[in-house]
């Protein structure tokens, strides 16, 4: 009876140290690498040390780059040549890709189809691609759907993670009347816009 004991501890023991390594800790993970890829929507305030600072509050240490220049596009940063080689020689935990509104058709492709070939070089570095969402000059506002619908549309294809920044400013201004996350051009972030927006990429990218 004991050996039979001793056998039935022996394989519970096992089982137990496998589900353990099976199903790591998921706060266990409190330094998060981040590449961000832009224009001045992301350089603006200088999102990247915003999201650091934000992390701190939720016990995460961030580490940033950014490669971003204005009216870039991720076609042109991956033309550039850069990005391939920061992705492959970096162990980034994510790669976060943006450019303008997209809202129309062209934009739309670019978004799908250069974020493939994104999404197939982060796969062989084992990182994680998102898409940010952005939003529309006030401008062109009335494009707001089609912005929300090509990035989310781009996300879903290319199997990426979706920081859908756009839509949640949109649902502000439906509910508040008010346009404070656009800086005085109508089309840039204030500092409140790009704090929240830090918000929201932190808090998306801690539930992951």
């Amino acid at each position: 009876m004991n050996k039979l004991k001793l056998i039935l501890f022996f394989f519970m023991s096992i089982i137990f140290s496998s589900s353990n390594s099976y199903y790591p800790n998921i706060d266990s993970k409190t330094e998060i690498s981040i590449l961000f890829i832009g224009n001045s929507l992301t350089y603006t305030n200088n999102l990247p040390k915003l999201i650091k600072k934000t992390g701190k509050k939720k016990n995460l240490i961030i580490k940033t780059q950014m490669i971003a220049f204005p009216n870039y596009s991720i076609a042109d940063h991956w033309n550039d040549e850069k990005v391939q080689e920061n992705i492959a020689q970096n162990k980034h935990d994510y790669v976060i890709i943006q450019q303008g509104p997209s809202s129309q058709i062209e934009g739309r492709e670019m978004l799908i189809n250069y974020g493939k070939k994104y999404n197939d070089l982060c796969k062989k570095s084992n990182t994680k691609l998102c898409y940010f969402m952005v939003w529309p000059s006030l401008n062109y506002y009335h494009s707001f759907d089609n912005v929300i619908k090509n990035y989310s549309d781009a996300a879903i294809i290319n199997n990426a993670i979706l920081l859908p920044v756009g839509k949640i400013w949109k649902e502000h201004f439906d509910r508040t009347k008010k346009l404070n996350y656009y800086s005085s051009d109508g089309f840039h972030p204030s500092l409140e816009g790009s704090q929240i927006t830090a918000d929201i990429i932190v808090d998306y990218l801690s539930k992951i």
